[in-house]
């Protein structure tokens, strides 16, 4: 959370922009001296805007409000709960998903998109089955690919799947699957290889 920084100083102080008769006023320079306490933080943040812009350079909360804007996949990211390693690894996920939203924007809606989006909100890649198909035949009166009803599955693979994993799962695939296309999710188990 960001707040005012006792003894910041202004890039901009007002003292030296006062008239000349104000210049050795002890009263006046003190008055402008509280302004510029005041002023600071504000042209501290006009300075640096546009860092407040790039995902990996903004505050977290404001980098959140950004990926609210522009409506960046970052559900369940911005935990302020759990461990420091856990805090740390929700924020490279809000960070990173805020920083692909345009991208992701481009491909809505595909299944490259959807398994994007997936990968960026856990870590792994998802297996995802559909009904759709695309072929071509120089023949008319072809056979048409895919399935005669649209279906989509997407099933997860975590190390420790845990009870929310499964609605995050539902509310991303709900986003990014093509409008018209019902679907299901499963959160299962990885399967661990023996160590050799």
């Amino acid at each position: 959370m960001r707040g005012s920084i006792d003894g910041l100083g202004s890039s901009a102080p007002l003292g030296p922009m006062l008239p000349a008769v104000f210049a050795e006023d002890e009263l006046a320079q003190s008055f402008v001296a509280g302004l510029d306490e005041v002023i600071a933080p504000i042209l501290n943040v006009l300075d640096c805007l546009d860092a407040y812009f790039s995902p990996a350079l903004a505050p977290l909360d404001f980098t959140a409000w950004v990926g609210s804007w522009i409506g960046a996949e970052t559900s369940g990211q911005e935990g302020e709960y759990g461990s420091d390693a856990e805090r740390a690894r929700s924020a490279a996920q809000l960070r990173a998903a805020v920083a692909a939203a345009v991208h992701l924007h481009r491909i809505r809606g595909t299944r490259q998109g959807l398994a994007e989006a997936v990968e960026l909100a856990f870590g792994v890649q998802p297996e995802i089955t559909e009904s759709g198909g695309a072929a071509w035949d120089a023949r008319p009166l072809g056979p048409v690919p895919g399935g005669r009803r649209p279906e989509l599955h997407v099933t997860v693979r975590l190390a420790a799947p845990g009870p929310a994993d499964r609605h995050r799962l539902d509310a991303l695939v709900a986003a990014a699957r093509p409008a018209h296309m019902p679907y299901t999710v499963q959160v299962t188990a990885a399967e661990r290889t023996p160590d050799a």
